[in-house]
């Protein structure tokens, strides 16, 4: 193996799946292994095969559906775990057994109520029990970090004797830190002597924030593999974060002098997919993989991104899998990135009219903490047209049931007259605007409705965004209040009352 190489060993969906809440079924499972396949980490930990018959038939299936990464499952350092281990991940074209015990005082003496002598039998025992099954076999002497080195020392070198390939030294409850745990590493390929007969893996907790820093620092006193999580999730406050732990090696490859094989085009996908399935929310600041990660608001950091991303930007949001960056408009924004968003929505402005609009802008962003693309729209045309209001509204009725045909009545006044008109619809808002219709006589395509809370609890301000076409010509309408149906009325006849000054202007 080369030197430069660092092994990813993802354990998302064993210790990942350990997170509170997160609970994933066996097809579930199944996919999340097949996108780490794609994402090319070198070693899936599929699950803990004793533990419940659903984590056995987990880590069976994908030891059979499963090609390219090696397929570990866990064992404590008992004979029932490691057969049961066995026979799930035997299907596998690259098996592992993973077995561990516990070696520090306060999980020997209060946990375990064993000597360090039984400790370190048992321990053996394992590993030639497993090695009996498969060549691939990784043991874990668990709390490593809390762990007496003599002792550490000792056992490490007994379970080389009795056949383990892979060495894994776990920070079980986070208590280390970034330059005590690169000594215990280093510390342990100077003086266990066999030590070059194994793989010596890390498996960092982030219980005081530093799984991610630890598992470094490791790496650069001679760790050969990592176990990560996608997104860092596990256990209490998570494992270290496979995409940080990846990325930073491929940013700073000329620091660690380290690369994986990882294909980090797919880093992305997965992390949403580990979303997704398990429920847990990517915080919005959460390094590589949130949603702010390569979003810039600052309008003096807009304008250098949009001259050389570098800038503020020290990797690509390609490199994880982003088609972009994201250039957020809100009221921290400048000229510059305004002015490039609206050229980027297809405007061509003249500088009084950008002026116009900046200052609309503004005076919205004072209002609403992010400014979208429609919002840009309406401001654009209400500067660039005069919007003169043919249809306003005055009433509307609405007749809706689960048993009932839904039935709106909508009177509007059309230049001063009032008129109105009722229809039936498959819902009270598809009715209002049929009724709507037959008053405005105007053929148009409705092509997309919108709907979102502007502010929160039951009150909450409601705010529908509608677009409509006809011919070549497409408008965007806006309508708030806090009744629903009211909100898509008004968003309606904003978007014909648009579309009429345009077909007028157009007449002129």
């Amino acid at each position: 193996m080369s030197e430069n190489y660092v092994i990813i060993f993802d354990t998302t969906l064993r210790d990942g799946e350990q997170s509170p809440g997160a609970s994933l079924e066996v097809q579930e499972k199944l996919m999340l292994a097949m996108q780490l396949a794609r994402l090319n980490v070198d070693v899936i930990e599929a699950g803990f095969p004793i533990s419940s018959p659903a984590q056995f038939d987990a880590v069976k299936l994908i030891a059979q559906e499963v090609k390219g990464p090696v397929i570990a499952g866990l064992a404590r350092s008992l004979a029932l775990d490691i057969d049961r281990c066995w026979e799930a991940v035997r299907f596998a074209k690259k098996p592992r057994i993973h077995t561990f015990i516990a070696t520090s005082q306060v999980h020997v003496k209060h946990k375990l109520r064993k000597s360090e002598d039984e400790i370190l039998e048992m321990a053996v025992a394992a590993v030639k029990r497993a090695k009996g099954y498969c060549e691939d076999v990784e043991f874990s002497p668990e709390d490593s970090s809390r762990t007496g080195k003599d002792f550490l020392f000792r056992i490490i070198e007994a379970v080389i004797d009795a056949g383990a390939t892979v060495i894994n030294i776990p920070d079980t409850v986070g208590y280390s830190n970034p330059e005590e745990f690169g000594n215990l590493i280093r510390e342990i390929r100077e003086k266990v002597p066999n030590i070059d007969q194994a793989i010596l893996s890390v498996h960092c907790h982030n219980d005081l924030g530093m799984a991610v820093a630890n598992s470094l620092s490791a790496i650069r006193n001679g760790a050969q593999q990592v176990e990560c999580t996608i997104n860092g999730i596990g256990e209490r406050a998570g494992n270290a974060s496979l995409e940080e732990i990846v990325m930073a090696l491929k940013t700073r490859k000329d620091f660690y002098g380290k690369e994986t094989r990882i294909r980090t085009e797919e880093i992305m996908k997965t992390s949403r997919m580990v979303s997704h399935l398990t429920g847990i929310v990517v915080q919005p600041n959460k390094a590589i993989v949130g949603a702010n990660a390569f979003a810039h608001e600052s309008g003096i950091h807009q304008d250098a991104v949009l001259k050389d991303a570098r800038t503020y930007e020290i990797m690509t949001p390609q490199s994880i899998g982003l088609a972009t960056n994201k250039i957020v408009l809100g009221r921290h924004s400048g000229r510059h990135g305004l002015k490039k968003r609206l050229e980027d929505l297809g405007y061509k402005l003249s500088a009084e009219e950008l002026d116009k609009i900046y200052q609309r802008f503004m005076e919205l962003a004072d209002k609403k903490k992010e400014i979208f693309d429609e919002d840009l729209a309406v401001i654009v045309e209400d500067i660039t047209r005069e919007i003169k209001e043919v249809y306003h509204l005055e009433y509307f009725h609405v007749f809706s049931g689960n048993n009932t045909i839904p039935t709106a009545t909508v009177g509007i006044k059309v230049n001063e007259k009032l008129l109105h008109e009722a229809a039936c619809g498959d819902g009270p808002v598809d009715a209002a605007y049929k009724a709507i219709d037959k008053i405005v006589q105007l053929p148009v395509k409705l092509e997309d409705y919108t709907l979102r809370a502007v502010t929160s609890g039951k009150d909450a301000l409601g705010e529908v965004g509608v677009t409509v076409a006809k011919d070549d010509k497409r408008v965007y309408g806006r309508g708030t209040s806090t009744d629903v149906l009211e909100a898509s009325i008004k968003a309606y006849l904003n978007a014909l009352n648009r579309l009429t000054t345009m077909i007028n202007q157009k007449g002129k």
